[in-house]
């Protein structure tokens, strides 16, 4: 075991030293990508870029963090689980550097490549470390509260923290907060984290890894570079039939294989297949959202990004709010009441802005964002816990991953699509408001998806699917867990770290859930 420099490992003193440590990646990582949002039109002003050009400074980070989640945890559990985490926070530093200075759009771009993949082993691992260094469940549940609690404070400071550093100092100064962050927790890691490895981990499946890689990527590509190329040009039909043969090659290979990267069977589980739905049909909405708000913030109003950030702040002081609520209500009554509340919310704010041109009116704007933060704080519990239902403990870490891939996908989905429709309409010559007016119909389409999809997967019939597909998982499986009470967190033995994801996800736990 490493030295501890005077501090007992057993000590309460240090593992709460570890919990910061964690939180702090998990802060970077955050912040990382709600600070960035704000500072899109600067960087957009001085490399003359394009919307899609925008798309990928955003997209290229959450498509690598949804390429390498489940590769990283399970890597992790068996090379070690603090050597994995010191790479990922050098590797994350590193790249904050390299974005600040950037010579233009296409290094920019390959250097939050670079941070992506240093943020892809922090989240998942430092969740494993939290369940390996907390075993009192109590302890552990308070644990999780906390680091949920870091979320939503990186929610709702980025575009302050944002706003400010844009508007004082310039764009590039937002990847400097990292460095000083990164580092002090680099050093804290490598002298208080003890190294720990899983006493089964999963093998290595590269072929599942790249298959993902090939699919994510030829779909974001195709979406985002069509309006510009032209859906039947070749290089776009290349990307479209490459990600097919990945989907099919997929589902044939992973389904023979003894240690899948991702286990079709899963989906054989109503509240699994749902609980992947609401991510996607979430975080898509999420992010088109916020791509849309910042846009028209500062390019159409003409506000600084400092105001821009302030005007943001009740959508993020909602999600903030709700989250700790939505965690008791999935405690108490299950994910349901959480989900078709979130829905309708969503789906409310985006209806106001699809048939209302809410951005019209400041008073109508300001309900519009509060409603989105009340949905979005409400759905991330039940997600995870919809995606754990009915599975058997040792499965679940691998499904909370899977749940966690599938909100990173939403996410880079979301710019992609709603930056093409926006694209679309400025290329043909309509003004900002005519040309979202179709990507305010899709973020509302996925609210109503979240609506519909959260009452069809929460009911009997969903979870008797699940507990069948447990049987079939894990013949003799322990007690699966029940949807209606979030399970604990399980042990980082399952070969994966539970909810891991960019924006912190995790197990809902009894106190505060996460806000984002």
């Amino acid at each position: 075991m490493h030295h501890m420099s005077g501090v007992d490992q057993g000590s309460r003193r240090h593992r709460l030293l570890v919990l910061g440590i964690c939180c702090m990646s998990l802060l970077i990582v955050s912040l990382d990508n709600t600070v960035l949002n704000v500072a899109l039109p600067a960087m957009r002003r001085e490399f003359d870029a394009s919307v899609s050009g925008m798309q990928w400074t955003i997209d290229a980070y959450t498509l690598v963090i949804a390429s390498l989640l489940i590769l990283a945890g399970s890597t992790a559990d068996r090379v070690g689980r603090r050597k994995v985490f010191a790479v990922g926070l050098v590797l994350f530093t590193a790249g904050s550097v390299l974005c600040s200075l950037a010579p233009g759009l296409h290094w920019l771009i390959a250097f939050r490549m670079v941070q992506a993949v240093g943020g892809a082993m922090l989240n998942p691992v430092a969740m494993s470390i939290i369940t390996n260094t907390f075993t009192d469940p109590k302890e552990r549940a308070r644990a999780i509260g906390v680091w949920g609690a870091v979320v939503g404070i990186s929610m709702a400071a980025g575009p302050l923290i944002g706003g400010l550093l844009v508007d004082s100092v310039g764009w590039r100064s937002i990847f400097w907060v990292n460095l000083p962050v990164g580092l002090v927790a680099l050093a804290l890691t490598l002298r208080f984290v003890p190294e720990s490895r899983s006493e089964r981990p999963r093998r290595a499946d590269p072929v599942g890894q790249l298959l993902v890689v090939v699919l994510l990527g030829g779909v974001t590509y195709a979406i985002i570079e069509a309006p510009s190329e032209g859906w039947s040009s070749p290089p776009i039909l290349a990307c479209a039939l490459g990600a097919a043969a990945a989907l099919g090659g997929l589902l044939f290979y992973e389904s023979r294989r003894r240690d899948p990267l991702i286990d079709p069977r899963f989906f054989r589980s109503a509240p699994f297949s749902g609980a992947t739905v609401i991510a996607v049909s979430t975080f898509a909405s999420l992010s088109g959202f916020l791509f849309l708000t910042t846009l028209y913030l500062q390019e159409v109003r003409g506000l600084s990004a400092l105001d821009a950030g302030l005007h943001m702040l009740p959508m993020a002081a909602m999600a903030f709010l709700c989250a700790p609520v939505s965690g008791r209500l999935v405690a108490s009554h299950g994910p349901r009441p959480s989900l078709l509340v979130s829905g309708v919310a969503m789906g409310a704010s985006g209806l106001l802005f699809a048939a209302f041109s809410a951005e019209a009116s400041t008073p109508l704007m300001f309900t519009g964002y509060v409603l989105f933060g009340i949905g979005f704080g409400l759905v991330n519990a039940p997600i995870t816990n919809t995606a754990l239902s009915g599975m058997p403990r040792s499965q679940a870490g691998v499904a909370a991953a899977i749940a966690s891939t599938s909100r990173q996908t939403g996410g880079a989905l979301g710019v992609a699509v709603i930056g093409a429709v926006l694209a679309a309409g400025t290329s043909g010559g309509a003004d900002f408001a005519t040309a979202t007016r179709p990507a305010w119909w899709i973020i509302t389409g996925c609210a109503f998806l979240v609506l519909v999809v959260g009452a069809v997967t929460t009911g009997p019939w969903a979870h008797a699917t699940a507990l069948r597909t447990a049987r079939e998982l894990e013949p003799s499986a322990s007690a699966p867990a029940s949807p209606s009470s979030p399970p604990s967190p399980p042990p980082p033995a399952s070969g994966q770290a539970p909810g891991p994801r960019m924006d912190g996800g995790l197990p809902p736990a009894p106190g505060p859930a996460p806000a984002g």
